[in-house]
């Protein structure tokens, strides 16, 4: 650990947490890691404690970061038997500061307000900072990071976040970091949605969906999602960089979100069906561009022939 490193606790060595995880270590934090799957060699290979629960992860680390797949993982890891809030007594770490929980899960906005009140009547402190770039992003270090919740906190988990993406904003409140999560995921799906509509009406209608494509890169229709998706669906590629399941997650803290504030979000709705057509088909596992699967059983017509295909 490095004179400016922190000791700093990571729960959740998934697809995003291990490489997350990898990063802070190579940044001269030293790591306290819990997972329900196999730590990754890397990690151990480069000094990481491996602890048995999150409760000994909180005992021993000063900041604790959690990436989980839903609300219910993040509730049961932090207040469950052996959880996080029972290795926060007492709630100052060895820096003297009060221990924060950072967690960078994507789950309900409304759940982590309340979350975050109970790790604040512990003594500790609590950030929400959900991320964006999928696997790429946390392997490039490259995320980007909506955070809510103390501006006190925030800089103190700034050197922490720089690690780990380029484009960190804080957003505002506890829950604020969360809301603007499901609003990226509302944006993106409606993109996928958008750009798998588009090349299946080319295609339908005989034009070359690689060299339409190629065409709308050059125009006002461009965009990340074009670019990066619409290429996955003309190479028949979903190797998952974000799954489905979990999109349809976060639509669905979209949609629950919505109507208890009584709002009407029908495109959201809409992706979120087609989606579940997938997942319906089995294609729950493929990367979320796959959406455009939904489309095209729907058609009788694929955007481009060829097999789909994950990689190993």
């Amino acid at each position: 650990m490095t004179k400016s490193g922190m000791k700093v606790g990571f729960i959740g060595l998934g697809i995003m947490g291990a490489p997350m995880a990898l990063n802070l270590m190579k940044a001269g934090h030293m790591m306290f890691v819990q997972t329900r799957s196999k730590v990754p060699a890397e990690l151990v290979d480069g000094g990481a404690t491996l602890c048995t629960s999150a409760e000994e992860v909180a005992k021993r680390a000063d900041v604790i970061i959690t990436m989980l797949p839903d609300t219910s993982n993040v509730e049961d890891v932090l207040f469950g038997a052996r959880g996080v809030a029972v290795g926060l007594k007492p709630a100052l770490g060895g820096n003297g500061q009060p221990k924060l929980v950072i967690d960078m899960s994507s789950i309900s906005p409304m759940a982590t307000k309340k979350m975050a009140e109970r790790i604040h009547a512990l003594g500790g402190e609590y950030l929400d900072a959900p991320v964006s770039g999928g696997e790429v992003g946390a392997k490039a270090a490259s995320l980007t990071i909506m955070v809510g919740g103390l501006d006190s906190s925030f800089e103190r988990a700034r050197p922490l976040l720089e690690a780990l993406g380029k484009n960190i904003t804080h957003v505002g409140g506890h829950g604020d970091g969360q809301t603007t999560k499901v609003a990226n995921q509302i944006i993106v799906a409606l993109n996928i949605e958008a750009v798998a509509e588009a090349l299946l009406f080319a295609s339908k209608a005989g034009a070359d969906p690689a060299k339409v494509r190629q065409a709308l890169m050059g125009g006002f229709a461009a965009s990340r999602i074009l670019e990066v998706h619409g290429e996955r669906m003309v190479k028949r590629s979903f190797n998952p960089g974000f799954r489905i399941a979990l999109h349809q997650k976060d639509l669905g803290l979209a949609l629950q979100g919505a109507r208890e504030m009584g709002l009407s979000l029908p495109h959201t709705a809409s992706a979120a069906q087609l989606m579940q057509v997938c997942a319906a088909h089995g294609l729950a596992g493929l990367d979320h561009s796959a959406l455009c699967r939904s489309l095209e059983i729907m058609a009788g017509h694929e955007i481009a022939a060829g097999d789909v295909t994950i990689s190993a």
